[in-house]
C-alpha cells in the first residue's frame, strides 16, 4: 500500500517546527521534514525551495490539522491582540512575505510585512 503525504505547513528555519513536530509525535502521528537537512546545511536558500515542510500521512491529515491549529502560532499587534482578517473577520493570520522580487529574494529583510488570513488566505498590510 502506497502511502501520500500532505504537507501540513512550510516553515523557514528547522528550528521554527520543532514544537509542531513534537506535539504531533506525541499524540502518535508520525511526522516528517522535507529538506530539513538540506537547510540546515545552507540556510540561505531556504526561501528559494520553499523552506522546510512539516508533512504527515494523508490518513493523519484531519487529526494532524486539528493539533497543529491548537498550538500554531498566529500573528499578534503591537499591544498583543490577534490581527483580524478585514474579509472575513477571522483572528488566524500569520506574517507572509511573498518575495516576489529579485531584490526581495536577495535581500528578504526589506519586504514590507503582510499578513494571510489562513482562513480564507486573504493578504492584508498592517495597520500603521
Amino acid at each position: 500500500m502506497k502511502q501520500e503525504f500532505f504537507t501540513l505547513g512550510s516553515f523557514e528555519f528547522p528550528a521554527d517546527v520543532q514544537i509542531i513536530k513534537g506535539k504531533l509525535e506525541a499524540e502518535g502521528i508520525q511526522v516528517f521534514l522535507r529538506d530539513e537537512n538540506t537547510i540546515n546545511s545552507d540556510p540561505l536558500i531556504s526561501s528559494a525551495i520553499g523552506g522546510v515542510k512539516l508533512q504527515v500521512y494523508t490518513t493523519d491529515m484531519e487529526r494532524a490539522k486539528l493539533i497543529f491549529d491548537e498550538v500554531r502560532n498566529y500573528a499578534t499587534d503591537m499591544e498583543g491582540k490577534p490581527i483580524v482578517c478585514p474579509n472575513c473577520k477571522a483572528e488566524r493570520s500569520e506574517i507572509y512575505y511573498s518575495r516576489s522580487s529579485v531584490f526581495y529574494k536577495l535581500f528578504p529583510f526589506f519586504e514590507p510585512k503582510k499578513y494571510r488570513c489562513t482562513s480564507c488566505n486573504f493578504i492584508t498590510k498592517p495597520e500603521s
